[in-house]
């Protein structure tokens, strides 16, 4: 069985601004600065954050399910602002799903102050389950 999640989310800062911070090394060290107890922490594994870079992502201690996540950055469309990376570890993995991509687009609404952060997964699990 196959299907799909999305959620759209809307943020006052100009889409330049969040790009590059999805982008870069910079969502890592906010992410395990100011959100480990809602995230977790973040660890790149491999790579500079370009396509083949391998993170893991450890849950907050109490979470359900898995404790950590690997994922492999598979695309990045810096024209487009979209990272995409597939889970290869843990995580969803660990519960059966076959394959899971995650997908963030940055979508402009206004040039100067706002955007769209859209936050897709994309998901296959076994049609016995």
């Amino acid at each position: 069985m196959q299907g799909h999640l999305s959620q759209d989310t809307l943020v006052e800062v100009p889409a330049a601004v969040i790009w590059d911070v999805y982008r870069s090394l910079e969502l890592g060290k906010l992410i395990n600065e100011l959100l480990r107890d809602v995230i977790g922490t973040l660890e790149v594994v491999q790579g500079d954050v370009g396509v083949g870079t391998i993170l893991k992502i450890y849950f907050p201690p109490g979470s359900p399910g898995p404790s950590y996540m690997k994922e492999m950055v598979t695309k990045i469309d810096d024209e487009k602002r979209v990272k995409e990376s597939e889970v290869i570890e843990g995580g969803f993995k660990d519960v059966e799903f076959e394959h899971c991509r995650l997908r963030l687009q940055i979508i402009e609404k206004d040039a100067e102050s706002s955007i769209i952060i859209r936050l897709s997964v994309e998901y296959e699990i076994d049609d016995k389950l």
